[in-house]
């Protein structure tokens, strides 16, 4: 994005009535569809060739005692998001965007576990999935999954959150036995519950998380051998800046000013690097295009706004005693991309 259209966006104001939402219509068209540097992100992918790591002995001895003294959680992240704690069900309000994303998310989340070999019920789908929701805030998300039938987990360190959640789930007898929910940190539950996921949803945290490779690590701790990490997130650009803080936030109000930080977004290219670095598999990557107009998502092929990534974990083929081993991992048969 060039500077003199970040200028352009800076420079607006609500005083212009009417004409600045023609205005804000055009630049954010011209703007999110601009071509993106990195050709090779613009797609939908899926790799099949081995994956060979290397220098991976701070993933396997520290790692089990790392989530015990080291925290993800920001504090001036939770005293944020306390003031919105009663308003996750408020479809016109501050979260009204992650309400609009279900209808692109909740799609994604429930054809890539489709795609593995659980028992499928037409009704319920995702019956027998064992799924945890990080961040789950007021459960927005957990809910549609309870209800294709995965088995849910739903977590989030602000208690006020969590009896949000628990509230709203009340309204509907059959989630009942379907989400449970949890008033803690990712690294509180790693040690109880190793390898018992089939699948981690991170949805829209990660841009808010403190340590990023602590978070990924314990994800992978988590989840089964094979099982899918999922996430959606804000790159980190220039245009994300002018999009996701200057117009959502300063101009348009689509957001509480002082939500997203810039300097915690994280680009596909350094996500990717700390998934592999920690035995993952990137199988996916798409972009995501929020249209503030309309009040909606949809796919696109351009990544430097948001996007969705979704990578699987690895299963150990072969491993070293020595202190410099390397490991191999197999990869599994990688499916044909998205058309």
């Amino acid at each position: 994005m060039s500077s003199s259209l970040l200028s352009r966006l800076c420079a607006a104001s609500p005083s212009r009535g009417a004409g600045s939402v023609r205005w804000l219509h055009r630049v954010y068209c011209s703007a999110a569809y601009q071509p993106c540097v990195q050709k090779k992100l613009l797609f939908t992918r899926r790799r099949s060739d081995p994956l060979r790591l290397s220098g991976l002995c701070k993933q396997l001895c520290p790692v089990g005692m790392m989530h015990t003294t080291s925290h993800t959680v920001d504090p001036l992240e939770m005293k944020k998001f306390q003031a919105w704690s009663s308003k996750w069900w408020d479809e016109e309000g501050v979260y009204s965007p992650l309400h609009a994303m279900n209808e692109i998310r909740v799609p994604f989340i429930r054809d890539i576990l489709m795609s593995k070999d659980y028992s499928h019920d037409v009704g319920c789908p995702l019956a027998g999935v064992t799924l945890l929701d990080v961040g789950c805030g007021g459960g927005i998300l957990s809910e549609p999954l309870g209800r294709l039938g995965a088995t849910v987990t739903g977590i989030d360190p602000l208690e006020d959150n969590i009896k949000t959640a628990e509230l709203h789930k009340s309204y509907d007898p059959t989630l009942e036995h379907m989400i449970q929910y949890r008033s803690c940190s990712l690294e509180d539950i790693v040690d109880e519950n190793k390898q018992y996921f089939d699948a981690v949803v991170a949805s829209e945290v990660i841009e808010h998380v403190v340590d990023k490779e602590l978070f990924i690590q314990n994800c992978f701790h988590l989840l089964k051998p094979g099982g899918s990490l999922i996430i959606t997130t804000i790159n980190k650009t220039k245009l994300s800046y002018a999009l996701g803080i200057v117009v959502a936030e300063k101009i348009m109000g689509l957001v509480p000013e002082g939500t997203h930080d810039w300097e915690k977004f994280i680009s596909p290219e350094e996500l990717e690097r700390i998934l592999e670095s920690n035995g993952y598999v990137v199988e996916t990557l798409r972009g995501m295009l929020y249209n503030p107009l309309s009040g909606s998502w949809s796919w696109i092929e351009d990544t430097s706004i948001n996007y969705a990534i979704h990578a699987v974990k690895t299963v150990a083929q072969k491993q070293s005693t020595d202190i410099g081993f390397e490991r191999e991992w197999e990869k599994p048969k990688a499916a044909q991309a998205f058309a």
